[in-house]
């Protein structure tokens, strides 16, 4: 079982579970932890392979590396905590995951906020991807990673969010990178899904207005689907609970407490 920290509220009922995106570990939450525990009960949760999940000697032989299987992983958790459902917060790479998560799994997934998410892989994040899949096996893994971080997050403001997810990721195994990055590699039928099929759960988008690569696609779903909405943090890249913590922490809380007094409502009126 992956590896995760458990916070409950006294008195709330809701859960949050957050996810992190590839590279990273739950301890990129660390400005929104304090926030989220005062008002929910908190899942954080560290990805095969990820912080202190770990790759053990049967991983190692096991090929079942698929965006299912770490799915499973996570209903994992959820299964072993009795979290019957849970708000879903994610951060690039994490939003794919509880998309995909929502997609198998309604019922578990009372909301989805997706920030930095990936919904398109554009012609030039296609260019780095194959470019990634060509050295992957003869590149020192953390030299692709460097460039794909100064790629993807590029301006001075975008610093800290690069550092944060360098030094993260260094906690790797190249082979472990390898396979996270096959797995990235594979994605594009996935994502042209997602976009073409909307779902009915209620979905905020958190994108920087600097994150170049992702934010046109997130804006077209915000336009054609429904239950998505968008918000678009200035000055600000691609990991958004980094960069701007507290307008991340404030939008999302509100959105998550917005729903729970529409569900309260429409308790009382039946």
């Amino acid at each position: 079982m992956i590896h995760h920290s458990v916070y409950r509220h006294e008195n709330s009922i809701e859960w949050v579970t957050f996810v992190h995106g590839a590279g990273g570990s739950s301890s990129i939450w660390f400005k929104q932890l304090r926030a989220f525990k005062s008002q929910f009960n908190v899942l954080l949760l560290d990805l095969r392979g990820h912080g202190n999940s770990n790759p053990k000697l049967q991983d190692s032989l096991d090929e079942n590396y698929t965006f299912d299987a770490i799915t499973g992983d996570i209903v994992e958790v959820l299964d072993i905590n009795n979290i019957e459902k849970s708000h879903f917060i994610g951060i690039s790479l994490g939003t794919i995951l509880i998309r995909n998560l929502a997609e198998n799994y309604p019922n578990r997934v009372s909301s989805m906020i997706m920030g930095g998410a990936i919904m398109k892989m554009n012609v030039r994040s296609r260019f780095l991807m194959n470019v990634g899949v060509i050295f992957k096996s003869v590149v020192p893994y953390m030299i692709l990673y460097k460039l794909f971080a100064f790629i993807i997050m590029p301006r001075r403001n975008h610093k800290k969010s690069r550092n944060l997810f360098v030094n993260e990721a260094k906690k790797l195994y190249q082979k472990e990178f390898i396979r996270w990055f096959k797995l990235t590699s594979e994605i594009n039928p996935l994502l042209k899904f997602f976009r073409q099929k909307a779902i009915n759960i209620p979905s905020l988008y958190m994108m920087g207005e600097q994150d170049y690569l992702f934010l046109p696609a997130v804006r077209k779903i915000s336009e054609t689907h429904k239950e998505a909405k968008l918000f678009v943090i200035k000055n600000c890249g691609h990991v958004v609970n980094v960069e701007q913590p507290k307008v991340f922490n404030s939008k999302v809380i509100d959105f998550i407490k917005s729903l729970e007094n529409n569900t309260k409502l429409q308790l009382q009126a039946t």
